[in-house]
């Protein structure tokens, strides 16, 4: 006889010998134990889990001599028949080639007759949904009304394409992946009946490339023990399968976490001389990101299907990063995914996003820049326009008056000890600078006993004259800027670029012609500070209304635009940046008048 694959000779010929499905298999077992089988049952699940597998069983169970029983003896005639696929009674339908609605008449006729030899007729159609809808339709009463000596046992990959009139006249049962603890005690248990070693980290690659399905990781267990001689490595299983190697995929993540440009772009260019499936390399990639973003998240090893070791593996891995850190590298790995698939040139788009990756690293927040800019503006000088601005909680001074030129020859103003000569021309008269003025009298001849000066009461009462009269919007701005910059210099700055300010009865509008400038501003918690400032400088409540071309609906906006805002408008538009970009030109005339249209 000729050589017999892992994946049929290992085929489980009772119960106990499914691989997973634990929930379905109850089931079954409990629906037979109580002889509440339905005529009707569908499996469903992705490739080779078990559904077939689930389907003989159930025949085997039904017309097993002591059935119908939950442990088939796998001795009768019927059960040896089963086995070996002999059996008269059972059905057993590709749906693929056979999905006509003719076969399905042919069917019917056949059901219409007793069994040969066993206690039913058992029907099993896989890949049901291939079937037309005029064979499922020709299928609907019998499903529903069936003989009593037939059962039907369906099996599909895809439930979605199945009418929904079939489904509602079948029991259902979804088989899920088969975890990876079990399928790796399950290809143990398998090499060593056929007394092959098999190291652990070449278990575990089977394990991952079978991806929950039995017979997938049968069919590369088998391929495997025909290559390689006891015991199998993980090298052998790379070669055979042409994976790239657990460890050059841990060297690369390591190289994009920790910024090493040299080792992430040397580990690139051996697994590309290797000839690996770009595709599959950049989903392993995103699948150990995948990995390292859930362990470093905590309590989520449940949706991590691995083994143990790369579970201990990945939490080492992600220790000394931040969650941010692996969760922003694993976005950027994602959208070179996606450029990948329109690519003709893969290993220069993997170099360059693994550059990018890293770079990434060095990416500062808004909000850092911002925390950034207010402390390096206060640390600024002064500007002119802001010497002499006095808070709204203190007087208003005025600035000092300049001082005048030196004399050019040094003057003596100390009192003479006798009065001088007014009329003497002597010397002395020429060497008196023509800027002196007359000295101020001295304190004590003030008769009243008052310390001041009648030119300083004058002064004193216009200083109070001015600290009474109230400020203006468009005539103190620049004064309320420059206060400004003191307590919040981003602020400022920003309100530096409006290009109006209105003010209509308690309303300050302030407009702006690229609407990006006072986004910042918009926030609820910035326009509530600005409106305490507001409110402390001029002394009057203000409702802030930012004004932007996107409010051009508005009548008011519509009424105060002129043609200079109409040029700011054409010239700040997405599509003219964009040409002078492409281009590297620079705008020359705008132009607005009917002429010109």
């Amino acid at each position: 006889m000729s050589y017999l694959v892992l994946a049929r000779k290992s085929r489980p010929q009772t119960f106990e010998q499914v691989v997973g499905q634990k929930p379905v298999v109850k089931t079954l077992q409990n629906s037979l134990k109580r002889d509440r089988v339905a005529h009707a049952i569908l499996f469903s699940g992705v490739r080779g889990v078990g559904k077939t597998t689930l389907a003989r069983l159930m025949a085997k169970a039904l017309n097993c001599k002591n059935g119908p029983t939950p442990v088939p003896c796998n001795e009768c005639t019927s059960c040896v028949e089963i086995t070996k696929g002999s059996a008269l009674d059972l059905y057993e339908i590709d749906g693929a080639s056979n999905r006509g609605i003719q076969e399905v008449r042919e069917l019917k006729e056949n059901l219409k007759f007793m069994p040969v030899s066993a206690a039913h007729k058992i029907v099993i159609i896989d890949e049901v949904h291939m079937l037309t809808t005029e064979a499922f339709n020709a299928l609907l009463k019998t499903l529903e009304e069936p003989p009593a000596h037939v059962y039907f046992m369906f099996a599909t990959t895809e439930l979605h394409k199945i009418p929904i009139t079939i489904l509602s006249r079948c029991q259902r049962y979804e088989l899920q992946r088969v975890q990876s603890a079990e399928l790796a005690a399950h290809f143990t248990k398998l090499a060593a009946d056929e007394n092959i070693e098999i190291e652990r980290g070449a278990l575990s690659l089977i394990v991952r490339e079978a991806a929950g399905s039995v017979r997938d990781g049968l069919s590369l267990l088998d391929q495997v023990f025909s290559y390689g001689q006891s015991p199998i490595t993980a090298g052998d299983v790379a070669d055979v399968l042409g994976l790239v190697n657990r460890d050059v995929l841990n060297h690369i993540v390591l190289a994009l976490l920790e910024g090493n440009r040299t080792q992430v772009l040397v580990n690139l260019d051996e697994t590309y001389k290797f000839g690996m499936d770009v595709k599959r390399f950049m989903a392993d990639l995103l699948d150990c990101f995948r990995a390292l973003l859930l362990v470093k998240i905590g309590q989520c090893d449940q949706l991590l299907d691995l083994p143990e070791d790369d579970l201990l593996s990945a939490r080492e891995m992600a220790e000394p990063y931040s969650f941010e850190t692996i969760h922003q590298k694993m976005n950027l790995l994602m959208q070179a995914a996606e450029a990948l698939r329109f690519s003709q040139q893969p290993k220069l788009v993997l170099e360059t996003s693994f550059l990018s990756i890293i770079e990434s690293g060095n990416i500062v927040s808004v909000s850092s820049l911002i925390s950034q800019l207010d402390q390096v503006l206060t640390k600024l000088p002064e500007q002119p326009e802001a010497t002499g601005t006095a808070s709204p909680s203190e007087p208003a001074v005025p600035p000092p008056k300049k001082k005048l030129p030196e004399a050019p020859a040094p003057v003596n103003r100390e009192l003479p000890s006798e009065p001088v000569n007014q009329s003497d021309p002597g010397p002395a008269d020429t060497s008196t600078p023509p800027w002196e003025t007359r000295e101020t009298p001295p304190l004590e001849d003030n008769q009243d006993g008052d310390a001041e000066t009648e030119p300083s009461r004058e002064s004193a009462r216009s200083s109070s004259q001015r600290k009474v009269q109230p400020r203006e919007i468009r005539k103190d701005w620049i004064d309320f800027i420059a206060y400004l910059k003191e307590l919040k210099p981003w602020m400022a700055q920003n309100l530096q670029q409006a290009s109006e300010i209105r003010e209509q009865d308690k309303e300050l509008q302030i407009e702006f012609v690229n609407e990006s400038d006072c986004t910042l501003l918009r926030a609820v918690e910035n326009r509530k500070v600005l409106t305490e400032h507001v409110l402390d400088f001029f002394q009057k409540e203000y409702v802030i209304h930012f004004v932007t071309p996107a409010d051009s609906d508005d009548p008011d906006m519509k009424a105060s635009e002129g043609p200079k805002k109409q040029r700011q408008r054409l010239a700040t538009h997405p599509l003219v940046l964009m040409t002078e970009e492409i281009f590297g030109g620079q705008v020359g005339d705008i132009r607005i008048g009917s002429k010109s249209r």
